[in-house]
């Protein structure tokens, strides 16, 4: 059973959101959608397996759809919906034009630029980028990298920038802190969103999780990002930095520590 998850607490969650669908009959949705939509009760999986069910009970109808990219969307919708068609084709349209291959390499390149002006805003100093090697320190247990390495004030730190929906994987989050660890420098991810149980396990490890809840378009992109939140309700945004406040979050968190 996933973690997170008991008998006590699936018949909250199948309510919750049998309830959400019983009341949006004609709306059309996938499962990424949701379990954003839902975070700040369950974890992604929690709802992912309480949507599972729910089409395994019957209540929601399931379909798989191919993404001309080669991928796959699961799309659901309330049995009761007698013509989802048109609103499945619009929905999936929608996803495929922010799913191409292209903008999720301009959106790993924009978070990552975002957080290196905002870092330096702050004084942050730039030691490198892409890297595994610290001042004679080296990680060789596996092929993975730090996409940045600040230093102020005297103490370094691994900077891992994750601009996704979902998640970040556990195993590469768990590689990050270790690697850190080897190289003798404290572990930061600036994410949009993460478990608290994993935020628990860095701060733990010395680190810290600055958790932004908007995924970051470039301005270029801004007219999708507008369309991706207001037609999807994702929590998408186009700033031209971050915002001064979310990076002194980080900064104050440096401040006590030394």
């Amino acid at each position: 059973m996933p973690e997170g998850v008991d008998a006590r607490s699936d018949e909250t969650v199948l309510n919750t959101l049998a309830d959400y669908f019983d009341r949006n009959r004609e709306r059309v949705y996938f499962s990424r959608q949701l379990e954003v939509a839902f975070e700040s009760q369950w974890f992604h999986w929690i709802t992912n397996r309480g949507l599972r069910m729910l089409i395994e009970q019957g209540l929601l109808v399931a379909e798989e759809r191919t993404l001309s990219t080669g991928g796959s969307i699961h799309v659901m919708w309330h049995r009761g919906y007698r013509y989802p068609k048109r609103e499945a084709a619009r929905v999936v349209a929608l996803v495929e034009e922010y799913a191409h291959p292209n903008i999720g390499a301009s959106l790993g390149l924009q978070g990552e630029m975002l957080t290196l002006e905002g870092f330096a805003r702050h004084q942050f100093v730039l030691h490198g980028r892409e890297v595994n090697s610290f001042r004679g320190r080296r990680w060789d247990e596996t092929a993975h990298d730090l996409d940045f390495i600040f230093e102020r004030d005297n103490q370094a730190y691994g900077v891992e920038v994750k601009n996704t929906l979902g998640y970040m994987d556990q195993r590469e989050l768990r590689i990050k802190v270790r690697m850190a660890g080897v190289l003798g420098i404290r572990p930061v991810f600036v994410v949009r969103m993460m478990p608290k149980n994993w935020i628990y396990e860095v701060q733990k490890a010395g680190g810290f999780v600055l958790v932004l809840k908007w995924q970051l378009y470039p301005w270029t992109h801004r007219d999708l990002a507008r369309r991706v939140r207001d037609e999807l309700g994702l929590p998408v945004d186009a700033p031209r930095a971050l915002e001064d406040g979310t990076t002194q979050r980080f900064l104050r968190w440096h401040l006590r520590n030394m």
